[in-house]
C-alpha cells in the first residue's frame, strides 16, 4: 500500500493532467468555432477572444507545472557532464534552488497583480473579473517554486546522458 502522500500527489498529478486536456480541448474547439464562424458566417462570439487569450494563459501555467513535476522542464545541462558526482550534487542545489527562488518571485509579484485587479473591480471579458483569470500565476509560480526546492534536496532521478553514447550492435 502507498503512503498517504505519494497518493496525494498521484491525484494532484492527474487532476492537473485532466484539467490541462480539458483547457486544451476547450482552446481547440472555442478556436476552431470562431474560424468556422468568421469565416463562413460572417460573424462571431464577441467573448471567445478573450477567453481564449484566458485558456492560453491557464494552459501555459499548468502545462509549465506538469513539466517540473515530471521534470521534463528546459534545462542546461552542459557543464553536468564535466563535473565529479559530488560537484554535480552541488551544482544541481544551486541551480534548482535559483530557479525556486525566481519562481517564488514570480509568485509574490503575481501576488501584486492580482491585489490591483482585485480592488479595481476591472472585468477580463463578460462580467469575469480580471483577478480570477490572473490567479493562476501566483498558484502555478508558488507550486513551481515548491516543487523546485523539493527536487533541489530530493536525489537526482537520472544521470545525465552522454552526448555520443556507444551504440550496441542489435542481433
Amino acid at each position: 500500500m502507498k503512503p498517504v502522500v505519494q497518493r496525494g500527489l498521484e491525484s494532484l498529478g492527474m487532476l492537473e493532467d485532466w484539467l490541462l486536456a480539458i483547457l486544451v480541448l476547450a482552446l481547440v474547439a472555442l478556436a476552431g468555432a470562431q474560424i468556422i464562424l468568421r469565416n463562413f458566417f460572417d460573424t462571431g462570439l464577441y467573448w471567445a477572444d478573450p477567453l481564449l487569450r484566458a485558456l492560453v494563459l491557464w494552459t501555459g501555467m499548468l502545462g509549465a507545472l506538469a513539466a517540473v513535476r515530471d521534470d521534463k522542464h528546459i534545462a542546461l545541462d552542459v557543464l553536468q557532464r564535466f563535473l565529479t558526482p559530488r560537484a554535480q550534487r552541488v551544482s544541481r542545489l544551486l541551480t534548482l534552488g535559483f530557479t525556486a527562488a525566481m519562481c517564488a518571485a514570480m509568485a509574490w509579484y503575481s501576488v501584486g497583480l492580482v491585489t490591483i485587479d482585485l480592488t479595481s473591480g476591472s472585468n477580463a471579458f463578460a462580467k469575469v473579473p480580471s483577478w480570477l483569470i490572473e490567479s493562476i500565476l501566483p498558484a502555478g509560480f508558488g507550486l513551481m517554486a515548491l516543487r523546485f526546492a523539493l527536487r533541489a534536496f530530493a536525489p537526482a532521478a537520472h544521470v545525465p546522458v552522454l552526448l555520443h553514447e556507444p551504440v550496441e550492435p542489435t542481433p
